[in-house]
């Protein structure tokens, strides 16, 4: 069988899947066990991927993760977050365009903290969004700094995205970290 014949079975059996009403991750899971079933030699495969979750779920390297998101759970609901923002809102005073500004630097506050771009950008947006948009600021340039700056935690250390990818590169993940720096640094004093 080709495999754009392959490739068609298996975005439609997915489809099929999601429009019964099956979870994403469990329509994901299905699809992958009869994929490796059937493409990878029966039990064999079967095996192989066992082995393979074994090895993913047992990387030390990835232990950083559930620890980020952690760690972005405890500054949104204890309110650290919040203060953070505060605390830059007075240092920048009354400037022009200060909620915006508020949203980069609070991103890279955030990016140092949590090394999450999705918890950065979901804490920014729940705390900036409803204040800029009281101060009548377009939808354009109420978006863009707060998603701007939340993707910073993917260069500023400490990293989730830089950790996953010095892993897969199988390169030293302190020497990826501190690489990060001043990019990071960098596109933060840009946006």
């Amino acid at each position: 069988m080709d495999w754009w014949v392959t490739l068609i079975i298996i975005f439609g059996s997915l489809i099929i899947l999601f429009a019964t009403g099956l979870p994403v991750a469990f329509g994901f899971l299905v699809i992958n066990v009869f994929g490796v079933y059937f493409l990878w030699g029966g039990e064999r495969g079967l095996n192989q991927l066992i082995l393979s979750m074994f090895d993913s779920v047992t990387n030390f390297a990835l232990l950083p993760f559930p620890l980020f998101v952690l760690m972005g759970e405890v500054l949104f609901q204890g309110g650290l977050a919040s203060q953070a923002i505060a605390a830059i809102d007075k240092w920048l005073g009354r400037v022009p365009g200060r909620l915006s500004l508020i949203a980069v630097g609070s991103g890279v506050l955030l990016a140092a903290l949590t090394g999450s771009s999705m918890a950065s950008a979901a804490v920014l947006g729940s705390m900036l969004i409803p204040e800029m948009e009281k101060h009548g600021y377009k939808k354009a340039m109420t978006l863009g700094p707060i998603l701007g700056s939340g993707c910073l935690a993917i260069m500023i250390p400490p990293s989730g995205l830089a950790v996953l990818t010095a892993t897969l590169a199988k390169v030293p993940v302190g020497g990826v970290l501190l690489a990060g720096i001043i990019p990071g640094l960098i596109m933060g004093f840009l946006y």
